[in-house]
């Protein structure tokens, strides 16, 4: 989890194939009509999010015995949503200062969600609680050095 640009689906798809377990991306998952509004710069809305995190949802009860799928997830109801469907997953923050995420972005040309939205996303996310299960890793590091991390946690 964690805001564009933090590397969620290359961390993610590294921490699968360590653990050899099935990958997805939560922005395949998007409908068009909010892939469409990510890509006018407009945010996404609690009513937008819903219906999707239903399916991310949906996915992770599917893969309850092993699976990791990249999502945002940036607020603790969206986090809740998903336990509802998946009560034992485990969240990994990928967290770093605004420089580093935004020569990531940088470094995507072409993505929908574009650059701007930054801002908005800094401004949503609510960092794990103490009762949530989950990690939190710099993305300052490698991508080795982040799934290291998060087997050793």
């Amino acid at each position: 989890m964690g805001v564009s640009g933090s590397g969620k689906s290359t961390v993610g798809a590294a921490i699968a194939q360590r653990l050899r377990v099935p990958f997805a991306d939560a922005d395949d998952l998007h409908p068009e009509a909010n892939i469409a509004k990510m890509s006018r710069g407009e945010p996404l809305d609690d009513h937008d999010r819903y219906p999707w995190l239903e399916t991310v949802g949906g996915w992770l009860a599917e893969h309850a015995e092993g699976g990791v799928m990249s999502c945002s997830a940036l607020k603790r109801k969206y986090r809740d949503q998903l336990r509802h469907h998946a009560p034992g997953v485990e969240f990994v923050l990928l967290t770093g200062s605004r420089e580093v995420i935004e020569r990531r972005q940088a470094a995507r040309p072409g993505h929908f969600m574009p650059a701007s939205l930054l801002t908005s996303q800094l401004a949503t996310l609510e960092p794990l609680e103490p009762d949530e299960g989950g990690v939190v890793l710099d993305v300052a590091q490698g991508v080795d050095e982040i799934v290291e991390g998060y087997v050793r946690a």
